[in-house]
């Protein structure tokens, strides 16, 4: 059963039945921007995160740790979990590391206008909270996200809310890749939320860009809506001390 979280409007569908997304994964509808888009259109324009307004929806960004694009299960995921974030509500935006030319993380210097940190870093300041999608290598996550989280700082980072999750083709799933990086995420004084998302032996958990079973479609409801909820109560507190 998906949660409902009462006396947080920003979250607030507009009233009248849900349109069914794939395999149990709902497509509702956006108060703010209008019917909310399906996976297909799930990378957002980032225009929503120019916003310093509290009372706008969340804003997420979703950053795709895999390098093998379309056919990429983690990018898959990634997808169909920012799909239902936006449904929520929030104003998402997509960064996939496949398809954005970063430098080596070198000092300062050496990187600073290379125009790709230079966007990376500015959609991070942006964000008030992040999806950190991931495969699991060798026990651990992906060195491009690695390298993308080098070239940030707790200046983009610090005191903003993170949701985890990973694919593995073993039966283990990307329980220690994710462990990984909550460890990562405490080092630069950031919150992650307990749910997380491991998906064990992927392929048996999808049908094309699908969810093959609604047990795991609900358990991308349930973590999209912790994300949000935690997000917004962690933004509503530091307004409240600025």
């Amino acid at each position: 059963m998906q949660q409902t979280f009462p006396n947080i409007p920003v979250w607030s569908p507009r009233p009248g039945p849900r349109p069914a997304g794939p395999a149990g994964i709902s497509v509702g509808y956006n108060r703010r921007r209008g019917p909310a888009r399906g996976p297909a259109g799930c990378p957002a324009s980032p225009r929503c995160l120019l916003s310093n307004d509290p009372s706008d929806p969340v804003r997420i960004l979703g950053l795709c740790g895999s390098l093998r694009g379309p056919d990429s299960f983690t990018r898959r995921l990634l997808v169909l979990v920012m799909a239902e974030l936006d449904t929520l509500g929030a104003c998402t935006d997509f960064l996939d590391l496949a398809k954005t030319e970063l430098p080596m993380c070198k000092s300062a210097a050496d990187t600073d206008d290379h125009p790709g940190k230079q966007d990376l870093v500015a959609r991070a300041a942006r964000a008030q909270g992040f999806v950190l999608a991931t495969p699991e290598y060798h026990n651990s996550y992906s060195g491009v996200l690695k390298n993308a989280l080098d070239l940030l700082s707790s200046e983009q980072l610090g005191n903003k809310m993170f949701g985890l999750i990973g694919i593995a083709g073993g039966d283990m799933g990307a329980v220690n890749a994710l462990g990984h990086l909550r460890i990562v995420i405490r080092g630069v004084n950031g919150h992650v939320i307990p749910q997380q998302i491991s998906l064990p032996s992927v392929y048996r958990h999808f049908d094309g860009d699908q969810l093959a079973d609604e047990r795991t479609a609900g358990r991308v409801r349930d973590f999209a809506a912790a994300l949000a909820l935690h997000t917004r109560r962690l933004a509503a507190t530091l307004d409240d001390l600025a």
